[in-house]
């Protein structure tokens, strides 16, 4: 059975893949929250021994450790990354994130990067600005690096309904690193969220390969 590890991003934990993990019903699907300590060592450092041999989709800040994930010494079965950070090659993608934090703590910015359908109880505990201001410096400080020499396949998604930077940020990617890049249709930036059988139809068209 294949093993896939599901990695949340900022201002939520593992319930925001409450939607997507049962449609995943033939795979050993573990859902995890990460300590959210804002240093990207020790987050690496903790995911490690879960995702070693793995399949590790991520969304977001989580799409974003798994581009380091597959840059690492981890060997990893594959990555499925949505919408990540790409530091200096999308330098402005995660402004409007940043001005809303300052204006309105976590709420506010969880709503300008995830829409509407965020609430407090993705957070999955209660909401610390804290706990947002430093992952939220970890993301802002993420460079991406060359893929390791035996990542496993690592492709990265974008939404169909995506704003345009969105899109030209992972297009952004592939030129630089020859990243493979699929579209989620019907999809946006919150895809495993308000789009779980669009993105777990991708999952599963990217691992099936794999059985």
């Amino acid at each position: 059975m294949v093993r896939v590890v599901l990695v949340h991003g900022a201002a939520t934990s593992a319930r925001v893949w409450d939607r997507l993990a049962p449609l995943l019903p033939d795979h050993d699907v573990v859902a995890v929250t990460r300590p959210r300590t804002g240093d990207l060592a020790r987050e690496l450092a903790w995911l490690a021994p879960q995702v070693e041999g793995a399949w590790v989709v991520g969304m977001s800040g989580g799409a974003t450790i798994g581009l380091a994930l597959a840059s690492g010494p981890v060997p990893l079965a594959g990555a499925i990354l949505h919408e990540p950070a790409v530091g200096r090659l999308a330098p402005s993608l995660l402004g409007p994130m940043v001005r809303a934090f300052e204006e309105g703590g976590t709420t506010a910015f969880a709503r300008t990067l995830y829409g509407d359908a965020w609430t407090p109880e993705l957070f999955g505990e209660p909401v610390d600005d804290a706990v947002t201001a430093r992952e939220l410096a970890m993301f802002r400080h993420f460079e991406p690096e060359p893929l390791s020499a035996t990542p496993g396949r690592v492709v990265v998604t974008v939404g169909e309904r995506s704003p345009a930077i969105r899109h030209a940020s992972v297009e952004a990617l592939r030129s630089a690193y020859g990243h493979e890049v699929l579209v989620v249709p019907r999809a946006s930036h919150f895809a495993a969220y308000e789009s779980p059988h669009e993105f777990a139809s991708t999952v599963l068209a990217v691992i099936a390969p794999t059985h």
